[in-house]
């Protein structure tokens, strides 16, 4: 049994492993192509590529943070399931489940409060990024404008 438990954590540390890679990898690219682009594009497309990696970000937060509460269930059921076998008096039983279920309770209450956390970050970024778009919409535009007066210029000419 306590074997079994061994090579779940094990199984578990290595998902976590791989989400990271993952994660790392998104993020990588997410940058590469960044940099390809501001050759080509304007503040404004920066932007929104931004705004889009940082969607991808929160999202793979959102994903991992699940895979993270389901672990925990696994977890505490496999160790309810141990509880039940080894325990063969009626009131030690008890006991044991009503103590997991706390624990089970707190942990869930406690991924809560990190998506709650994450949320709110991820609003205060949306906040920032809109300011900031709006202030490179102003420039951006009047940008364009004197482009197509000089584009119109030249047509006369």
């Amino acid at each position: 049994m306590m074997m079994l438990m061994l090579m779940m954590m094990m199984m578990m540390m290595m998902m976590m492993m791989m989400m990271m890679m993952m994660m790392m990898t998104t993020t990588m690219m997410m940058m590469m192509t960044m940099m390809t682009m501001m050759t080509m594009m304007t503040m404004m497309m920066m932007m929104m590529m931004m705004m889009m990696m940082m969607m991808m970000m929160m999202m793979m937060m959102m994903m991992m943070m699940m895979m993270m509460m389901m672990m925990m269930m696994m977890m505490m059921m496999v160790m309810m399931m141990m509880m039940m076998i080894t325990t063969t008096t009626t009131t030690t039983t008890t006991t044991t489940t009503t103590t997991m279920m706390m624990m089970m309770m707190m942990m869930m209450m406690m991924m809560m409060m990190m998506m709650m956390m994450m949320m709110m970050m991820m609003m205060m970024i949306m906040m920032m990024m809109m300011m900031m778009m709006t202030e490179n919409n102003k420039v951006g535009s009047k940008i364009i404008q004197d482009k197509e007066i000089r584009c119109n210029t030249w047509s006369v000419n």
